[in-house]
C-alpha cells in the first residue's frame, strides 16, 4: 500500500526546492542580463501592468530571461531554452541538484502568462532611455536635433489555422502553400539604432498599409524630432499631422507627385518651397473635426538632389521637406541626413536575418505577437551593450558590429553561469572589450549586387497542399507494388 504521507512530504520538499532554485536565479546574474535589464526596472513594469503571479519556477523575471536568451541563440527551441535553465539551475543549486525536469510544457505555459503589454512597455522603455541618454547628434547636421526614421517589413510565421485566422496568406498564392505574414512598421532612433515603438497589421486589407499602421505611432514621436521616411509616407495628410504635432518630416517625393522647380519661391539650385492644398475629400479614416483643424494649405519644401556615385541604381531624387529655413537647412545636410535613412534598412536586416525574426516559430496569434516583442526587446538590449561598449572604447554605436555583439553574449553567457560574484566586473569589462574589437569596416557608399553566388539545392517546389502530395504520393507507391 503506498505511503501518501511520504509521497505528500516529497512533493512539499521538491517544491521547495524549485523555489529556492528559482529565487537563485534571480539573485545570481547568471546570463549577464542584469546590467541591461535590471530587475528592479522589470518589476516596475509588473507592477505598473498590474501582474500577478504565484510562488513558481517560472516567475515572470525568470521567464523573460530564458525567453531572452532563446531569441538571441541559434537554436531558438524552447527545448535548448529549458536546458539552458537546466545548465542555470544546476549552478545556484545546492549541490548541483535542482528539481526541474528537461520538458518544455511548464516553460511554454509560463510563456503563455507573460503579459504582451508587459513586452510592449519594457521595449519602449529601453528603446526611450538609449535614444535619450546614449544617443548623440548625427554629426551635428540639421542643427543637432533628434533624427527618427520609420519604415516597414513583413514576416512569416507557423502555417497554422490560428495564424492564418489573424494574419491571411497573399490572395495570390494558393491555399495550403503558402505563409501566414504580419507587416511590422518600426520606428527607429537614426543615431543609435533603437526600436522606440512598433504596430503590427495584417499583409493585405483595408488600413493595414504601413502609413495606416504609422498612425497608431504618432505618440512615440516628440516636439522637435525629424522623421526621415520613404516615399510611401510623402502625403499631405502624414506632413500635416506631423506638423499638427510640432514634428517636422524628411522624405522621398511620391512618385505620382508633379514637379516642377520653375515654380514656387526659389532658394538655390534644385531648391525650392511649394504650396500644397488639403484635398476637398476627407478620408475615410479620418474624422471630421480631425479634417476641419488641418490647414488648408502647407508650404513645403522640395530639393533634387544628384546621385554621382558609380554603381548605385538611382541618379537623381526629390524630398520633400516641412524644413524651410535654407540657412539653418542647408540642402546639403538634408541629402547627408536622408542618404543616412538607409541605416533603417540595415537595422531591420540585424533584427530579421542575424536574429532570426524573419521567419517567426509560434503557432498561435498571441504567441506570435509575445514573439515579435521579444526579439525587438532584445535586440534594444543588444544596442545598450553595444553603446556601452563604444562609449568605453571612444567610438560611435554604429561604429560596432551587431552580428558581433550577438555572438560575444552567447558566447560570453555560460561563463557567466560558473564565475563568482566577485569577479563578474572583470569579466564584464572583457565582454566589453571583445565587443568593441570587432568593428564595422569604413565602407563609404557602399554598393553590392542583388545576387547570390551559391546555389541552393534543386528540391522540386510544393505546388499541391502537403497532405495531397502525401496522398499522390502513396497512390503512386501503391501503384508501384
Amino acid at each position: 500500500m503506498p505511503n501518501y504521507a511520504n509521497q505528500g512530504r516529497r512533493r512539499g520538499t521538491v517544491g521547495q526546492q524549485v523555489r529556492r532554485a528559482a529565487r537563485g536565479l534571480l539573485d545570481k546574474d547568471i546570463t549577464g542580463l542584469e546590467r541591461l535589464l535590471p530587475a528592479g526596472k522589470v518589476q516596475q513594469a509588473i507592477a505598473a501592468e498590474g501582474v500577478k503571479y504565484r510562488d513558481r519556477l517560472f516567475p515572470p523575471l525568470v521567464t523573460l530571461w530564458t525567453f531572452l536568451l532563446q531569441v538571441l541563440s541559434a537554436d531558438g527551441s524552447c527545448r535548448a531554452a529549458v536546458l539552458r535553465l537546466m545548465a542555470s539551475m544546476a549552478v545556484v543549486g545546492r549541490k548541483g541538484r535542482v528539481a526541474c525536469g528537461a520538458g518544455t510544457g511548464p516553460y511554454c505555459k509560463a510563456r503563455q502568462r507573460l503579459s504582451e503589454n508587459l513586452l510592449s512597455r519594457l521595449l519602449r522603455d529601453t528603446g526611450q532611455t538609449l535614444h535619450r541618454e546614449c544617443a548623440a547628434p548625427v554629426r551635428e547636421i540639421l542643427g543637432g536635433r533628434p533624427l527618427k526614421v520609420v519604415d516597414g517589413t513583413v514576416c512569416s510565421m507557423a502555417d497554422t489555422p490560428e495564424n492564418q485566422g489573424v494574419w491571411p496568406q497573399p490572395r495570390s498564392q494558393k491555399p495550403g502553400l503558402g505563409f501566414p505574414l504580419v507587416r511590422l512598421v518600426v520606428v527607429f532612433s537614426l543615431s543609435c539604432a533603437a526600436v522606440l515603438d512598433l504596430a503590427m497589421g495584417s499583409y493585405a486589407g483595408k488600413q493595414q498599409g504601413e502609413s495606416a499602421l504609422f498612425r497608431s505611432l504618432l505618440g512615440s514621436l516628440a516636439a522637435g524630432d525629424i522623421l526621415l521616411a520613404d516615399r510611401y509616407y510623402a502625403s499631405y495628410w502624414m506632413l500635416a499631422l506631423l506638423l499638427e504635432r510640432r514634428v517636422d518630416s524628411l522624405f522621398r517625393q511620391h512618385q505620382l507627385r508633379r514637379i516642377d522647380f520653375r515654380s514656387g519661391r526659389r532658394l538655390g539650385q534644385g531648391d525650392h518651397t511649394i504650396r500644397l492644398y488639403k484635398p476637398k475629400a476627407c478620408p475615410q479614416w479620418m474624422d471630421q473635426a480631425t479634417y476641419r483643424r488641418l490647414p488648408q494649405t502647407l508650404e513645403v519644401r522640395e530639393i533634387r538632389v544628384r546621385v554621382c556615385q558609380r554603381g548605385f541604381r538611382v541618379r537623381s531624387l526629390v524630398l520633400v521637406t516641412t524644413l524651410l529655413d535654407a540657412q539653418l537647412y542647408p540642402a546639403e545636410e538634408i541629402a547627408e541626413a536622408f542618404h543616412r535613412r538607409w541605416h533603417v534598412e540595415l537595422d531591420l536586416r540585424s533584427i530579421k536575418q542575424t536574429m532570426g525574426m524573419g521567419v517567426l516559430r509560434c503557432k498561435t496569434p498571441e504567441m506570435v505577437r509575445k514573439e515579435i516583442w521579444m526579439h525587438l526587446l532584445a535586440y534594444n538590449l543588444i544596442r545598450i551593450f553595444m553603446a556601452e561598449a563604444a562609449q568605453a572604447a571612444g567610438v560611435e554605436p554604429r561604429e560596432v558590429s551587431f552580428t558581433a555583439a550577438v555572438q560575444t553574449i552567447n558566447a560570453f553567457a555560460p561563463v557567466f553561469k560558473c564565475t563568482p560574484a566577485r569577479k563578474l566586473p572583470r569579466l564584464w569589462r572583457l565582454l566589453l572589450y571583445a565587443v568593441c574589437h570587432h568593428r564595422v569596416g569604413d565602407r563609404p557608399n557602399r554598393y553590392e549586387p542583388r545576387a547570390v553566388k551559391r546555389r541552393a539545392k534543386p528540391i522540386a517546389l510544393l505546388t499541391v497542399p502537403r497532405q495531397q502530395a502525401r496522398r499522390q504520393l502513396a497512390r503512386s507507391a501503391g501503384a508501384a507494388c
